[in-house]
């Protein structure tokens, strides 16, 4: 747990406690907690206590497990600050739990883990992510424990590429693939990892990873299985993303073409699954071939490509619409209708993504630059645009 983190999950377990008008007793019956546990934790007198242990302590007493991690001191806090912690955990780790854990009780977090990142709450992340790191680091090696803590790790690793914490998030990736069990979840890792060194401007070394792993899993076509599939064609994506940006259009236009025809071989989006933190399929691939069109100057594709009506993209919209390329996807319609001087019509789509994703949205340092250019050529900027600004700190 973070510094005094017990003290204050204590703390907040005993005022719900009462506030469910129960007992100790009655807390570590519904719980399965012991109840010296719960009299050590409300004393502060716990330190290490397991996640699995928060875990059931919220479940009983019917809060979500953030509730009782988050610190009201923390309210406001810069981001830096706020992905401390988790820098820890990743890099240094926050010491052993007083519990051993279990790989039982980890997996058990993992919904909720997976469900903060998913819905882009950046905060609840902050509060889980590294407790969750801490018990994974004491499971041991066994081949299961191994793909718990990969998945957080990537995890970590993502959302710290996300919040530019760079250093950390490279720790986290390189930890992850040690830890991979197989090369479905190392692929996974690796394709966050090259997006993480595209976001730092080392594209050399991203189109080499991402080329030298897309050759090392390319399946027989004969017998690939739709992981295999997905493994494949976004380690192309990636190499094509670093290839376009390194100025070699020729090898980013041929391993995109390859990523498309993966797409329709496939023929269908497939959603998150347990190896992937992302959505594939041909709908996820013109996401990214519209990102192209931007790097390339070419504001006018990208406005077409996103008006162009598609009737699987209409029927499998309500579940890409909560994804995070879904919504990076329309931060480039965003930015092209700056490119095209359409400043209105920029703002409305950045409401309309900061409306799905707040927290998501304020962490993007490209949803600042668009809106910063919106700034910067209105000569008066609308109530809306303000407030806008005041959410993504773009000064004015």
């Amino acid at each position: 747990m973070p510094e005094h983190a017990d003290m204050h999950i204590g703390a907040r377990v005993r005022t719900i406690r009462k506030r469910r008008g129960l007992t100790q007793r009655e807390l570590a019956d519904a719980s399965g907690v012991s109840l010296s546990l719960i009299r050590q934790l409300e004393q502060g007198a716990a330190p290490g206590t397991r996640m699995e242990t928060a875990h059931k302590l919220a479940a009983a007493l019917r809060v979500t497990t953030t509730t009782l991690l988050k610190r009201d001191d923390q309210r406001g806090v810069e981001p830096a600050e706020r992905w401390r912690a988790l820098q820890l955990s990743v890099q240094l780790g926050v010491g052993s739990p007083s519990e051993p854990p279990t790989v039982k009780g980890v997996e058990a977090l993992l919904p909720s883990v997976r469900s903060a990142y998913f819905s882009n709450r950046l905060a609840d992340l902050s509060a889980l992510l590294g407790p969750a790191l801490r018990d994974a680091d004491a499971l041991g090696d066994s081949v299961v424990a191994r793909g718990v803590r990969a998945h957080l790790l990537q995890i970590a690793g993502s959302v710290l590429t996300q919040v530019r914490e760079f250093d950390a998030a490279e720790t986290a990736l390189q930890r992850a693939l040690d830890d991979a069990p197989d090369r479905l979840r190392a692929a996974a890792v690796v394709t966050t990892w090259s997006w993480l060194l595209v976001r730092q401007g080392r594209l050399q070394a991203a189109r080499e990873l991402a080329t030298r792993w897309a050759d090392d899993v390319e399946p027989r076509m004969s017998r690939a299985t739709p992981e295999e599939l997905a493994a494949w064609g976004w380690l192309l994506m990636q190499a094509s993303a670093a290839n376009l940006r390194d100025n070699r259009r020729g090898e980013a236009a041929d391993t995109m073409r390859l990523a498309q025809s993966v797409s329709v071989m496939l023929g269908r989006e497939l959603p998150r699954g347990t190896e992937r933190l992302t959505t594939w399929g041909p709908t996820t691939v013109r996401y990214k071939a519209a990102e192209r069109h931007i790097v390339l100057d070419e504001p006018d594709k990208v406005l077409r490509a996103a008006k162009r009506p598609r009737r699987t993209q209409a029927r499998q919209r309500p579940a890409l619409a909560v994804s995070t390329e879904y919504h990076r996807h329309r931060l480039d319609v965003a930015k092209a209708h700056t490119m095209m001087r359409q400043y209105g019509e920029a703002v409305d789509v950045l409401t309309d993504v900061h409306a799905n994703a707040p927290e998501w949205l304020a962490s993007q340092r490209y949803a600042q630059d668009i809106l910063g250019d919106v700034v910067q050529k209105r000569r008066t900027l609308t109530p809306r645009m303000r407030e806008l600004a005041d959410a993504l700190s773009v000064p004015l």
